[in-house]
């Protein structure tokens, strides 16, 4: 009991000792490059399956341009984790906060170096609101559980690519995680921090939340501004008036007090990836990494802030009329 609550209170670190089956949980790093000439995004984790042939540990990785990607599979034998704190090791590449180091090697990747992040943003974690999940974070049954590791930082360092070597120094990162047995039937998942002015980030996240024996339509947002970070969110009290989805043209409205959020984000090039759904982790993830996004946000009708932001990941999955609502006043 002690361990599960300690845990709650690290919600970047690995959640997936003695869990049972099925379980996932997966760390998605997204890297852009100073010029955003390489925006990938790699993805280290471990399924457990009731089939027990298919539980296994992975690492993914999409690059943003041409949606290419490549899925590594590896025997849980590779997968190591520390007990107190977010690093894990897959066979010979180690993950952390505030490094990464891959050796991967598969049929169209080869994948060599490290990266270290500074000047990491995390999503604060207090007594009663343990990360971005809020409260939720205490209920023992969601079926996904969501994290926010740093919304903004600096890369230092480089990869050797296919034998190329890509500059990610003065490059940005930003860092998640997802845990739990699956993904949500629904949801729509969009992230930017590559705006004109300096340490802007915007987070949200919607979905279609199974809950007791219904559900409901949650969300999550961050939005980073001048070094304080807004929170509106379902446990916040914050209000979705708008989810819509127009052809590859995504629009969200959210309102919290004298507070709203707008965002208009028009989906680019996407890749495919693989999600943990029933019995197997499926490829049917659309994800896109170099989408643009339009930000307005307002307080008391006063606009704060307004902006485009590009390398903007943006994932929309599942049956979206769990969670399209058309305008509220």
């Amino acid at each position: 009991m002690l361990k599960h609550i300690s845990k709650i209170y690290r919600p970047d670190s690995y959640h997936g000792t003695a869990q049972k089956s099925p379980f996932f949980e997966g760390w998605f790093f997204k890297l852009v490059d100073s010029a955003k000439s390489n925006i990938y995004a790699i993805i280290p984790g471990v399924f457990f399956s009731e089939d027990h042939a298919q539980s296994h540990a992975f690492v993914q990785v999409l690059e943003g341009h041409t949606g290419k990607s490549e899925y590594f599979r590896y025997p849980l034998t590779e997968f190591r984790s520390k007990k107190t704190q977010f690093h894990i090791e897959i066979a010979q590449s180690n993950f952390s906060k505030d490094k990464l180091e891959l050796n991967l090697s598969g049929k169209n990747w080869q994948i060599h170096g490290q990266l270290r992040f500074k000047n990491l943003y995390s999503w604060p974690v207090t007594l009663l609101s343990p990360g971005v999940m809020g409260p939720y974070a205490f209920a023992p049954f969601m079926q996904c559980y969501h994290g926010v590791v740093s919304m903004d930082h600096d890369i230092q360092g480089d990869l050797s690519i296919n034998g190329q070597v890509i500059e990610f120094q003065n490059g940005k990162g930003y860092t998640e995680k997802d845990w739990g047995t699956g993904f949500p039937s629904a949801y729509i998942w969009a992230q930017c921090n590559h705006f004109e002015t300096p340490g802007v980030s915007v987070m949200v996240s919607v979905a279609n939340i199974p809950w007791l024996r219904s559900s409901f339509c949650g969300f999550l947002a961050g939005f980073l501004l001048a070094g304080k970070l807004y929170r509106l969110t379902t446990y916040t009290g914050a209000k979705l008036q708008k989810v819509l989805v127009l052809g590859k043209r995504i629009e969200i409205r959210i309102t919290q007090a004298s507070k709203r959020l707008e965002l208009i984000i028009e989906q680019q090039t996407s890749g495919m990836l693989h999600g943990p759904y029933e019995a197997e982790m499926a490829k049917k993830v659309t994800e896109s990494l170099n989408s643009i996004m339009r930000v307005k946000f307002f307080d008391n009708e006063k606009l704060l802030f307004q902006g485009e932001g590009t390398a903007s990941g943006l994932d929309v999955n599942g049956n979206l009329d769990e969670i399209l609502l058309d305008e509220v006043k």
